[in-house]
C-alpha cells in the first residue's frame, strides 16, 4: 500500500487540524460524500491469467521422432515480429499451435493461435562441421509465423501430424522490463545439451568427451522425446507459480541480456529457473550491473552462470551458435584472435568465480540428499511451518551449490539452510544463501537444482514433479518462492530485509 508523501500533504493535514476542510468549509458544515478508493487495477499478468486456458496443450504421445520435428529460426522475437518455422514430417500434413506457458487456472497454457493444415515435407539430413562438430539441421523454412497480437511470454509451438507431436520453444520478449520481475529462459543452456543430430557439448556419437562438440546451434530442434528443451522440467513450473501470484512480469533470454546492456533497467529483479549454466561475459557484465543498480537477483537452481560461452552467427541470424571449447580453450580461433576463453568462470585466463555474483559456488554431481533447514526465523521461511532441523527428502540433487570460504561474494551472506551431501564420497554442504549489496539489491540462491522442480511436488496444476519428492517438498518450496517473488517485485529487497545474521 502507499501513502501520500511530501509537504502537501503535511499542509493538508495542518488545514484539517485548525477546523477546515479540503475546500475551505469552516468545521460542523455538511462534509461531502467521500471518494470511494478506486479497486487497483488488475497488472497485466493478472489480466492475461483470466483468460480461459487450454488444458489439451500437453503432449502425452509424441509418436516416432521423424513422424514430426521443427525449430524457429529466431529464439525470441519481440510481439508483432515474424519467424521462420523450419518443419521435417513423414506425414503429408500438418498443423502448428502457439501455446503461451502461464497459470491460467491450473490449466498451465493458454491457445494463442492455430495455422491452418500445411503441407509437410521429408527435409535433408543434419550436416555436421568436422572442425567444431556442430549439428545444424540445413532446413528450407515451412512457413512464416506472424505474432501480432501475441503477449510476451514464453510459448511451446506444438507442432500436430497425422504419427506425432511435438513442440518448438520460443520467447516473445519484453521490450522493457522497468517495474516488472524477470523471467530468463536458459535457451544456451538446453542448447548446451541438446544432442539432436548426435552432438552436444558434453558427448557425440561415442558417448564421451573426446567427440563432444565444441559449437552447438539453434539451427536444429531439440533431441528431447517432447523437442520442449529444458523447459518443461526447469522453468514452467516457476512461470506458473510466477503469473498465478500476478506480478508484473518480463520475458527475455540469455542472449537477449546479452545483446542489450539496457535491457534490465528499471527492473525489480530476475529470475534464473533451474538449470542455466551457461552464460557470456556480455550477460554476466549486465546481470551484475543491473544488481549493482537496485534489481534482485534470484537464482532458483545450482551450477548458474558456471560456463562462459560466446554467441556467433549461424547461416540464419545473430547469436544462434554458442561457443564452448573447454579445456580445449585455446585451440579456439576466436580466442586466438582475443575473444575471451570459453572455459568455467571460475578457471583462468580472466578467473571470475560465480560466487561474486550469486554469493554460493558449484561444488559437485551427483548427489541425492534431504534439504535440511537451517535458519526456520529467516523471513523466506515465514509461513512455511518449518522448524530447525526439518527435512524435505531428495529436495537436493543433482547438482549442489554451498558457500565456500575465501570464495569471492556479492555482499554480506547468511544461510537458509545447510543440508549434508556426500557427493562420490566426499562429505560437504548444499546451502541457501542470501545476501545484499550496497545498492539495495539482495541476492537469494537455492542451492539445488530440483528447487523449480519440486514447485510441482503433488502440487495444483499437475506437475512434473520427480525424484521421490513429496506434498512437504512441494508446499514447502512454493511458500519460499512466493515470499521471494513478492518481496523482489516490490524493489530492493535489502532495507527491508536485511541480512541478520552474516557469516
Amino acid at each position: 500500500m502507499s501513502y501520500p508523501t511530501g509537504r502537501r500533504h503535511f499542509l493538508g493535514l495542518a488545514a484539517a487540524a485548525v477546523g477546515l476542510t479540503a475546500c475551505g468549509q469552516a468545521a460542523g458544515s455538511p462534509a461531502p460524500e467521500p471518494t470511494p478508493t478506486p479497486a487497483p487495477s488488475p497488472t497485466p499478468t493478472q489480466d492475461e491469467n483470466s483468460r480461459p486456458g487450454n488444458a489439451d496443450w500437453a503432449i502425452t504421445d509424441p509418436g516416432p521422432r521423424e513422424a514430426v520435428q521443427g525449430y524457429a529460426d529466431r529464439v525470441s522475437v519481440l510481439p508483432g515480429e515474424s519467424f521462420g518455422l523450419h518443419v521435417s514430417t513423414t506425414a503429408p500434413g500438418f498443423t502448428v499451435s502457439a501455446y503461451r506457458a502461464g497459470w491460467y487456472g491450473g490449466a498451465r497454457a493458454r491457445l494463442v493461435w492455430r495455422s491452418e493444415r500445411l503441407p509437410g515435407t521429408l527435409q535433408p539430413a543434419a550436416t555436421t562441421d568436422p572442425r567444431t562438430r556442430t549439428v545444424r539441421a540445413p532446413w528450407q523454412r515451412t512457413t512464416t509465423v506472424d505474432t501480432t497480437s501475441w503477449p510476451e511470454g514464453s510459448y511451446l509451438l506444438r507442432l500436430d501430424a497425422d504419427t506425432g507431436h511435438r513442440y518448438v520453444p520460443l520467447t516473445v520478449r519484453s521490450r522493457s522490463t522497468a517495474g516488472r520481475t524477470v523471467v530468463v529462459n536458459a535457451v544456451a543452456t538446453w542448447q548446451a545439451y541438446n544432442e539432436w543430430g548426435g552432438h552436444s557439448l558434453y558427448n557425440g556419437p561415442t558417448g564421451g568427451y573426446a567427440t563432444r562438440a565444441l559449437e552447438v546451434c539453434f539451427d536444429r530442434p531439440y533431441h528431447y522425446d517432447d523437442g520442449a528443451g529444458l523447459f518443461l522440467v526447469y522453468e514452467a513450473p516457476l512461470i506458473a507459480l510466477a503469473e498465478r501470484l500476478g506480478i508484473p512480469l518480463a520475458y527475455t533470454t540469455g542472449p537477449d541480456l546479452a545483446r542489450s546492456p539496457e535491457l534490465l533497467r528499471g527492473a525489480t529483479a530476475l529470475l534464473s529457473p533451474g538449470h542455466d549454466e551457461y552464460w557470456s561475459d556480455e550477460q554476466r557484465r549486465h546481470v551484475t550491473a543491473a544488481r549493482d543498480a537496485g534489481t534482485n537477483l534470484a537464482f532458483l537452481g545450482a551450477n548458474c552462470c558456471y560456463r562462459r560461452v560466446r554467441y556467433e552467427p549461424s547461416p540464419l541470424g545473430e547469436d544462434r551458435t554458442v561457443v564452448c571449447w573447454k579445456s580445449d580453450y585455446r585451440d579456439d580461433p576466436g580466442f586466438r584472435a582475443g575473444k575471451p576463453a570459453t572455459c568455467d568462470f571460475r578457471d583462468g585466463p580472466g578467473a571470475d568465480p560465480e560466487s561474486a555474483l550469486l554469493g554460493v559456488i558449484y561444488d559437485g554431481y551427483p548427489v541425492d540428499a534431504p534439504y535440511v533447514v537451517g535458519n526456520p526465523g529467516h523471513w523466506l521461511l515465514e509461513g512455511t511451518g518449518a522448524k530447525e532441523g526439518d527435512s524435505f527428502p531428495h529436495l537436493v540433487g543433482v547438482e549442489y551449490d554451498r558457500v565456500v570460504p575465501g570464495r569471492p561474494v556479492p555482499g554480506p551472506v547468511e544461510l537458509v539452510s545447510r543440508s549434508p551431501v556426500v557427493c562420490e564420497g566426499r562429505r560437504s554442504y548444499a546451502d541457501s544463501a542470501y545476501c545484499t549489496v550496497p545498492s539495495g539489491a539482495a541476492v537469494f540462491a537455492t542451492g539445488t537444482m530440483r528447487w523449480v522442480e519440486a514447485l510441482d511436488a503433488n502440487g495444483p496444476g499437475g506437475g512434473r514433479a520427480d525424484h521421490g519428492m513429496d506434498h512437504r517438498a512441494g508446499a514447502f518450496t512454493r511458500r519460499v518462492t512466493e515470499n521471494l517473488l513478492r518481496a523482489f517485485a516490490a524493489g530492493p529487497a535489502g532495507p527491508a530485509h536485511p541480512v541478520r545474521s552474516p557469516l
